[in-house]
């Protein structure tokens, strides 16, 4: 049966010092400390800035074989450039995760598109083939307005083997579950029924049956982003025991 990979978005957040990390745990330490209990993260900075290959290879060093890492995309081939014109971009985005692609421990690349950015079929299949140019990988799209999700876009993505991010939070109710590749991944961004943006264990249960009913089809991935008060791992080490 398909894993099912569940982590953070990201690990380095001050508020989870004492509440996940141990008091006195130098944040040096912390991707060493977070490897402990997961077997996968997202990184969240190179969608704000391309990485240092020198750093990049410090996180290879710093987590166990078999470890995961799913990265977003760059915002300005997403929201600058908005999927125009991106072999360049696309090529310099992998030479600074070089080490991540070495050592096999790139997971999906996940592409975030703006809330404003609309519907656009060629542009997408545009990009899609880009992607698709660079060595073998796999990539998921999340999509934030409501127009992409027509039957149209589920079709493209299916035909270039790319997954639907499946983003978890109150403000997109539009949002859908194509399975469109060979796994799916979900982004967990707010809860709706715990308080201040937790999951209530009534919430991750119903999400537990969920991924357990993919991941007879697919390999599943599952990111918490809401990390403050240290919600994220928490919630990730319950959904964790939940799916079994």
């Amino acid at each position: 049966m398909p894993p099912v990979h569940v982590g953070c978005s990201g690990w380095v957040y001050r508020d989870w010092r004492g509440a996940f990390y141990p008091e006195g745990c130098p944040q040096s330490r912390w991707l060493p400390a977070y490897a402990e209990r997961f077997a996968t993260v997202e990184l969240n900075s190179t969608f704000y800035r391309l990485a240092r290959p020198a750093a990049v290879a410090r996180w290879v060093e710093q987590t166990p074989p078999g470890f995961l890492f799913a990265a977003k995309a760059s915002r300005y081939l997403t929201h600058m450039k908005r999927l125009t014109d991106l072999s360049r971009g696309v090529e310099r985005y992998y030479d600074s995760i070089a080490p991540l692609v070495e050592s096999g421990k790139l997971g999906p690349v996940i592409w975030q598109l703006p809330e404003n950015f609309h519907r656009d079929d060629e542009r997408l299949a545009s990009a899609l083939e880009a992607v698709a140019a660079r060595p073998p990988g796999r990539h998921a799209f999340e999509f934030r307005h409501e127009s992409w999700f027509v039957p149209e876009v589920e079709a493209l993505l299916r035909d270039h083997g790319v997954a639907l991010v499946i983003g978890d939070t109150p403000q997109r109710p539009f949002q859908a579950d194509w399975l469109t590749a060979g796994f799916t991944l979900v982004r967990f961004h707010h809860g709706s029924r715990g308080r201040r943006g937790n999951y209530s264990d009534a919430e991750l249960r119903a999400w537990a049956r969920r991924l357990r009913g993919w991941r007879r089809k697919v390999e599943v991935f599952a990111y918490f982003n809401n990390d403050w008060e240290a919600f994220a791992p928490r919630n990730a080490e319950r959904l964790r025991e939940l799916v079994g």
